[in-house]
């Protein structure tokens, strides 16, 4: 994937996010807070967990390959937002990682 790449699905994901927000507003008076984002991550985060034992066979369940590709995005998506509302540049932050991380590795 390349830089522009990503920077596309970056926009997409503020986009989306946006949009969520609208309906926030609209449903509820406000938007999330930074900590109820932080939690809706973390609650998808465990699904993952869950719709990888079921794409392994160790938890029954229709549909498992679909719904952990589907999970893998959205929490991919969770992080993007994360990242932008606590004014975190997430290209510059999986960069610093994996420099930081090869090096400890050599």
């Amino acid at each position: 994937m390349s830089k522009n790449d990503f920077d596309t699905i970056i926009r997409r994901a503020t986009d989306l996010r946006a949009k969520y927000r609208n309906l926030e507003l609209q449903h509820h008076g406000t938007e999330w807070t930074v900590e109820e984002d932080a939690l809706a991550y973390l609650t998808d985060a465990g699904l993952v967990g869950r719709n990888v034992m079921a794409q392994q066979e160790r938890w029954p369940k229709a549909n498992a390959k679909a719904d952990l590709e589907h999970k893998l995005g959205e929490n991919i998506w969770w992080l993007i937002v994360l990242a932008n509302r606590s004014g975190i540049d997430i290209k510059e932050a999986v960069d610093n990682f994996l420099n930081k991380t090869e090096k400890l590795l050599v």
